[in-house]
């Protein structure tokens, strides 16, 4: 038996031990599948917290981080092993969210070790809970634009402006933003990558709401509020630099939250035309529906082997580079096209906002067929992603 092959009847003989029963099959254990703590966090299912805090013993919750930060020092081929493992039985994932995903990978990269030790034991258990400061009314797609200013005082910034579409802003406990630090004659200088705890004096938050009618979007706004300097990670003025890492984890997750399991989006499909279209039994009637759910199977097929390609080259130690601009465009509007085609099939009743007349799964296919209008906007719009897909990733000059 090898090696990998040893550890995972281990960590299948931990999950049967101390999985909670009542968590088992409930969740496809994707990447924001599970707890996602904070002091903000809701009560919950004690046996939440009980997964959260055994797994926390073994460095589980966060595999791969070394085991001084609160993790367990696994290869990324032993927490994949782990991961699936956790999938087998249909559990989440112990703790989730934007410190696992974004903020936690950043400082292991950039980070000191002061505000490692600081931050990402406190992200392993699942005590403070991160939202991402990035875009501003007028820096969206042109992201290097960000006015928020952050003025040196002594040993502390003063900051002041906006961050908008901040994602969990009013559940969230500490925020990394990107702050203008100096004028420079390229919009990339003098930008600073910034800590900041959201109980400092002066931040204030509003929530957003979308045409879905629920939203986890808020606008954040800064008036003089004191961070301390040794909040900066990197160097000041360098902070392009550690922004774009953090943005490349944020793609491939994005990517890899929205895709499925093969074939998954078709049989939803499927089901939704045996409910509305015609079916003898058998098949559908309308040969032009059958031809779009099997081609948009077909594309998500192919889309879940791309995923496990770069599964596999993240467990032989790659990080995601430019290449996750691709898994971004690709998932979100593939996205898009599911629920496009999920609304073509339902007709009249995919129009139904509420009251009777309208199944729950219709109201509820509605709803997210409008928040998926979103998916190729945030985390960098797919204008943007095929720039850098363009001139990063294949090499190709600028238009003229």
């Amino acid at each position: 038996m090898s090696e990998l092959e040893s550890f995972r009847m281990e960590v299948r003989e931990f999950l049967e031990a101390n999985a909670p029963r009542s968590l088992r099959g409930t969740s496809p254990s994707g990447p924001f599948d599970g707890y996602w703590g904070g002091k903000k966090h809701p009560p919950v299912d004690p046996d939440v917290l009980k997964w959260r805090d055994v797994c926390y013993e073994r460095g589980f919750t966060a595999p791969t981080w070394p085991k001084e930060y609160g993790g367990a020092g696994l290869s990324r081929k032993h927490a994949a092993v782990l991961y699936e493992e956790m999938r087998a039985l249909g559990l989440p994932r112990p703790v989730v969210g934007f410190g696992f995903a974004m903020i936690g990978p950043t400082l292991l990269e950039f980070g000191n070790e002061e505000q490692k030790h600081e931050h990402l034991p406190k992200i392993a258990r699942g005590e403070i809970r991160w939202c991402q400061g990035y875009s501003e009314p007028n820096a969206g797609s042109d992201l290097a634009n960000v006015q928020m200013k952050a003025e040196r005082d002594g040993d502390e910034f003063i900051v002041n402006g906006q961050k908008t579409w901040t994602s969990h802003a009013d559940k969230s406990d500490w925020i990394f933003c990107l702050v203008r630090t100096s004028q420079e004659d390229r919009k990339q200088r003098g930008i600073t990558f910034l800590l900041v705890d959201m109980e400092s004096e002066g931040v204030s938050v509003r929530n957003i709401d979308l045409i879905s009618g629920s939203s986890p979007f808020c606008e954040t706004f800064f008036e003089n509020v004191r961070v301390p300097v040794r909040n900066v990670v990197g160097q000041i003025g360098d902070g392009w630099t550690v922004g774009k890492a953090l943005l490349q984890h944020e793609r491939s997750n994005i990517g890899s939250s929205i895709g499925r399991q093969p074939g998954s989006g078709q049989r939803e499909l499927v089901e939704k035309a045996r409910h509305h279209l015609y079916w003898d039994g058998k098949r559908l009637e309308d040969a032009v529906m059958r031809e779009k759910i099997a081609a948009l199977g077909m594309e998500e097929e192919a889309f879940q082997l791309t995923l496990d390609r770069v599964a596999q080259k993240a467990q032989a130690g790659g990080n995601p580079g430019a290449e996750s601009s691709i898994l971004k465009v690709v998932a979100t509007e593939l996205k898009q096209a599911r629920y496009e085609l999920g609304q073509e099939i339902a007709g009249a009743a995919g129009l139904g906002w509420t009251g009777p007349g309208f199944s729950e799964s219709d109201l509820e296919f509605t709803r997210e067929w409008l928040r998926s209008r979103a998916n190729t906007i945030e985390g960098g719009s797919s204008e943007i992603q095929r720039n850098i897909i363009a001139k990063r990733v294949l090499g190709l000059p600028d238009a003229k």
